[in-house]
Formats: C-alpha cells, structure tokens, sequence
C-alpha cells in the first residue's frame, strides 16, 4: 500500500508552491492597492484584481497538470465593513459603490496552487489620486498603528517556545520547555496595545492553520471571542497559519449587514442536491475553486448563480460569509497574512507591506515594558548575509519600530 503523501511544508515541494503562490498574492496587493483613488468603483477595482490573478497564475506550473487558481476573490471593504466585500453588477446599489479619499479600506485577496493557499490583506487609507500616498493623521493614525503593533505582537506570540532559544543547550532546553501563551494570555496582551490606542478589538478576529484545500484547519487562534466560543492549539513547526488582525475605532462589536452573501465557501457536506440549477452551479464551483473561497461575481453568471447557491447554502453545502459591518458605524482596519512556522522560527510568506512608521503619526505610544519586550523578539533566526538596514526609530513605540526593523533584516536572509 502507498505511503500518504506528506502534505505540510517539511515537503519542499509544497512550501514552494506556498512561496509561489504568496507572490502572486502579494504582487496583486500591490497592484490593487495603486488602483485605489476618489471615486473609483468597487465591483470594477475586484475584477481587475481577479483577471491580474488569474493572469499571473497562467505563468506557472505550464505544462503540467497542476490545480491551481483563486485562495481567495478580491475583496474591498468599505471603512465600517468587518467581512471582506465582494459587490456584483448584478446587484445595481452595490455595483455603484465607490472608495472615497481618506476613508479606511480593507482590501484582500488570494491565490492556490496545488490546494496550498496564500491569502493576503491590507488597510489602506484612500488618496485623492492613483499612486499618491494619503496623508494619514488624528484617529485614523492611531488604528492602524494599533493594528500594525498587535499583528506583530500576535506573530511573535505565535513562535513555538524555546525555537529561537540561544545559550547553552540547558537553556534552550529549558527555553523549549515553556507552554505556549494560553488563547486568554494573548488576548489579554493585545488587547494592552489596542488600549494604548483607544482602539478595540474586533469580535470574532480569527487566525486559523491551513491546511491543503483547507483555509480553515484544526487549530484556531479567536481574538475578542463572544457567545462562549474559543480557540484550539497553538502553532507548531511545519504548518502554515492564515493570521488575521481587526480593529476598530469603535465598540468592536459586529452586527450583520441587509446585504446579499456574495462571499462563499464549499464545505465537506454532501448533499443531493434536487434542482438541476442547483446543481450546475456546484459542479462550476468544484471545478473553479475547489473547497477555497469565492465570489459569486467569478461566476460564468451571477444571476443564475444568485439562484443556484440557495439550494446549496440551505443543505450546508455552501458557507456564506454574511457581510458585517461595526455596530457603530466606525472605521475597522483588518491585516491579513500568510505564515509558515519552519525551524528557523516563522517566515511570513504573504504580508501586508510594511507601514511606513515615517508618515503614520500619533500621539499615542506603547509604554507597557510586557508588550515592547515581546515586540523586540526576532521572528526567526538569521541564516546569512543582511540585505536590508533600514531604521525607522520613530514614535509611537520607538523599541517596537526599532525590533520590527531588525526582524526585517534577518527575514530577508531567510526567505530562501
């Protein structure tokens, strides 16, 4: 009998189509975040994003029979909306919907190859015209520096005890001995960095481990969890984690938007399905998108599509994403990024860029010694030659930007 095929990261053939597949993601953010200006539409900004993917993914792996395609649709999140937004010209108020300069928008997006996935998100504050950089000030300055701080809080904390230990062997043993933090600890830390910014976290803020066609896997991280739900485990070396960040400059709390789910998921369920459109729609998904997330909008026909799913949705054998928004109308930031756990420590292999610490200012600073410690950590060992010496030691937190300037220099001789 053949062996299972490993299907983790410690294969490397897999941890490169992650890093391909991260890349793609990553280029796309890059290009759709230069899209963004006053006035442009939403549903017109997603599909252009969505064709560059596909565009991109065509490049690779010719030749041979590989799966590869959307981790995740383009998605543009208006400054009050937690799940990411994916409009349909079909839907005629929505597909009328536009950025406006100054607002917080969220934008996410993703690519597979081979059922390993890399999804990637950012906030980004509209500028009036393409390619300029909005002038970011006031409370809109403090969220996304809080949210900038708690992710790299977050990604730190997920670092498995012990794995970057130096010393003797006994203290490295000793390192490795230590539990991880507990899901309480490393809420209770972040929630130390939103208060420092008089930001809350966003309910139900939830980084989950990926797994091969499978974005939502065994573990979870839950931050600001409600209604009694909790996380499961903590990373270990070989897997890969969807991390996610939110933040609001309100209440934090989510209430469900009277809009359509566009946002949608395969499950595992099967069901036999009794209308033909029902059906037909299915047997597109499976095809396209296998089990990872999609919009309705990368449908051949959204309209017959807006049909098909119902059937889908009511036997669990489609997940809706249904769009929220903030209870109070505030703006919510939200970073996205893909992690592999090697053991040379954690590698992001899709993120969000770097905030520029120059042009993002407040008045407001880290001064817990806790969370400015646990931020100067390194996120993995140095392997080689430094390529980078940037030095941004700027308020809020001057030891944290310093750290993440460090942790910049060591992570890019460990990419390869």
């Amino acid at each position: 009998m053949a062996e299972t095929a490993d299907e983790t990261i410690l294969n490397p053939d897999n941890l490169n189509k992650y890093k391909i597949a991260a890349k793609i993601a990553e280029d796309a953010l890059s290009q759709v975040r230069g899209w963004l200006a006053d006035g442009e539409k939403i549903v017109s900004l997603c599909e252009r994003g969505d064709k560059l993917i596909e565009e991109e993914l065509s490049r690779v792996f010719k030749g041979k029979a590989t799966n590869k395609g959307s981790g995740s649709p383009v998605t543009i999140s208006p400054s009050s909306y937690v799940t990411p937004f994916t409009p349909l010209k079909s839907d005629t108020e929505d597909a009328e919907m536009t950025v406006k300069a100054g607002e917080v928008v969220k934008i996410q997006l993703g690519a597979q190859i081979d059922g390993f996935g890399a999804i990637v998100g950012d906030s980004v504050v509209v500028p009036q015209e393409k390619e300029k950089k909005a002038e970011v000030t006031g409370r809109e300055a403090d969220l996304l520096l809080a949210t900038h701080y708690a992710n790299e809080l977050l990604l730190r904390l997920m670092v498995p005890p012990g794995l970057l230990a130096a010393g003797s062997d006994e203290e490295k043993k000793k390192a490795a001995s230590e539990k991880p933090p507990t899901q309480t600890k490393i809420n209770s830390l972040v929630e130390k960095v939103a208060k420092a910014y008089e930001v809350n976290v966003v309910q139900h803020t939830t980084s989950w481990m990926f797994e091969r066609n499978d974005i939502e896997g065994k573990k979870k991280i839950i931050l600001a969890p409600a209604d009694g739900t909790k996380g499961e485990g903590s990373a270990d070396v070989g897997e890969v984690w969807g991390v996610e960040m939110g933040l609001s400059l309100g209440s934090g709390k989510v209430k469900d938007l009277d809009k359509r789910s566009t946002l949608l998921r395969r499950t595992n369920t099967t069901y036999g399905l009794k209308r033909p459109s029902s059906r037909q729609v299915l047997s597109e998904i499976v095809k396209k998108f296998g089990t990872f997330p999609f919009s309705l909008r990368q449908l051949d026909d959204d309209r017959a599509g807006k049909v098909g799913v119902v059937e889908c949705i009511r036997s669990g054998v489609l997940r809706e994403y249904k769009p929220s928004a903030e209870a109070d109308g505030s703006a919510v930031s939200r970073l996205f990024s893909t992690v592999a756990i090697t053991k040379n420590g954690l590698v992001r292999l899709a993120g969000p860029p770097a905030l520029d610490l120059e042009s993002v200012k407040s008045d407001k600073k880290i001064e817990d010694e806790e969370i400015l410690k646990i931020l100067e950590r390194p996120l993995s060992k140095s392997t080689g030659s430094k390529s980078k010496n940037k030095k941004k030691k700027k308020k809020p937190a001057k030891k944290a930007a310093a750290a993440e300037d460090d942790e910049d220099e060591e992570e890019s001789s460990d990419e390869e």
